[in-house]
């Protein structure tokens, strides 16, 4: 089954990003929640021995499709798209932390660094949104952290895809924050899409791998 739905994801995240540029709209509201919907059966078909791991990916993943809802609706919903993957990045900050025992600080250096200096590259241009965007980067440095420190700790290919998966989801999102927040550029929807669908698939994929 894994096989056969990444192609399946892989081909309708294709579809709804090329649509994202030259329609029609109605693709990007059927491909976009598609490719995430085929994304969460990779997790919902993983051995059922992941036990919590499994449950709680799956519950990151529905509040992504949620996410993904609001973010794609024509009226602006970032507000309620920001708390959707926020709940999300929660979901996956449980599924990481209990394989990640003994914390090490020194990975939590440079994500906190990078945070920063994203937050203050943004900061002009986010008006009222400074403190709940601010919430949401320290949020989605400690998933990237408990990814980190799962990977060390346990140290298996499951463990890796989740860390790569949380990385590239900090990629994805910054991509979106300085298109939206900074200076558009026209392959930021490209490049933002294309990094969070990976980014959710590895993190999906994990579940699989053990």
């Amino acid at each position: 089954m894994l096989p056969t739905l990444t192609l399946l994801a892989a081909l309708s995240a294709v579809v709804h990003i090329r649509a994202e540029y030259r329609g029609p709209r109605w693709h990007v509201y059927v491909f976009k929640p598609l490719t995430t919907v085929l994304i969460l059966l990779v997790a919902v078909t993983g051995p059922p021995g992941s036990g919590a791991y499994r449950h709680l990916v799956i519950g990151g993943l529905l509040f992504s499709l949620a996410g993904d809802v609001f973010l794609m609706l024509p009226s602006d919903r970032f507000v309620a798209g920001l708390v959707a993957f926020l709940a999300a990045h929660l979901f996956y900050i449980a599924a990481f932390a209990p394989a990640a025992a003994a914390m090490r600080w020194w990975p939590v250096l440079p994500l906190a660094a990078y945070g920063m200096v994203v937050y203050r590259a943004l900061a002009p241009g986010l008006g009222r949104l400074k403190r709940p965007v601010l919430v949401y980067i320290a949020v989605i440095m400690v998933m990237a952290w408990m990814g980190w420190e799962q990977w060390l700790q346990a140290g298996r290919p499951g463990a890796l895809m989740a860390f790569a998966g949380a990385l590239l989801f900090v990629v994805s999102d910054t991509i979106l924050a300085f298109n939206r927040f900074g200076r558009p550029f026209k392959a930021a929807r490209a490049l933002n899409l294309s990094t969070y669908f990976a980014a959710q698939w590895l993190i999906a994929g994990s579940v699989c791998m053990g």
